[in-house]
């Protein structure tokens, strides 16, 4: 956990990602991401320098009409002293059943940050902590690219102006690797997703083209994301040196 520390730390530095002050509200999947992210966000706290205070909200798409069990996240959630929410939604019901989207993630993706916003207003956070890490920025980088025609990327940091919002990403130096070394390590409590279309997205295929390519050219990705560092799209430049 220490190494997954040292990547978060960095980037809360490099992109001035939280101040004294904040209330975060970290969006918790159930997945290795996001549980990792608000395990570090706590455990930081204790020694980074900065005061802040963090709550964890769950939204449940309900997928095929089931709501989810996330008793193993509310209990974790319980053991670090953080307050924890799960909000129930239809978006699953929406996305697939009322819609029928062909290509569901891009609206499923719209909805869940919309109910994300809301319930984060909704207790007074000014912060959004997402767990997107450094193999996310390599994929969508290349996704942008390949599929959309474009260079680009999300940002380490962003600014809602409509909700008054910072949407934060402190893990994006953690390889994704990493994270599940952790997460099998210390048997975090993971919530698999009931998303129907889970393994079967432009991201899984995109994911499977990057590893074939690490296999073939070790450093590809390291190159990938160097070159979008380079670039400064999107917020990812260098810090200046003072």
């Amino acid at each position: 956990m220490q190494r997954i520390l040292g990547y978060m730390r960095k980037a809360i530095h490099e992109f001035d990602l939280i101040q004294d002050g904040d209330k975060i509200a970290v969006g918790v999947s159930g997945g290795k991401d996001s549980i990792v992210l608000l395990r570090g966000l706590v455990l930081l706290k204790r020694f980074i320098g900065i005061d802040y205070e963090v709550i964890a909200i769950t939204l449940d798409p309900g997928f095929q009409g089931v709501w989810t069990d996330y008793g193993p996240v509310e209990q974790m959630c319980h053991e670090l002293g953080i307050e924890y929410i799960v909000k129930r939604t239809k978006i699953g019901e929406i996305v697939f059943d009322v819609r029928k989207e062909p290509n569901p993630c891009s609206l499923c993706a719209r909805m869940r940050r919309g109910a994300l916003h809301e319930a984060a207003k909704e207790y007074q956070c000014n912060k959004i902590a997402l767990g997107h890490h450094y193999n996310d920025v390599v994929e969508t980088f290349v996704m942008n690219l390949f599929i959309e025609g474009r260079l680009g990327c999300f940002a380490p940091k962003s600014y809602l102006s409509k909700r008054d919002l910072w949407m934060i990403r402190p893990l994006v130096f953690a390889p994704e690797k990493d994270i599940q070394k952790v997460v099998r390590k210390h048997e975090f409590p993971i919530v698999k997703s009931k998303c129907p279309a889970d393994g079967y997205t432009s991201r899984q295929k995109t994911k499977e083209f990057l590893h074939q390519r690490e296999r073939e050219d070790c450093g590809f990705t390291y190159r990938l994301f160097g070159a979008l560092r380079r670039s400064g799209l999107d917020g990812w430049g260098f810090p200046e040196k003072k």
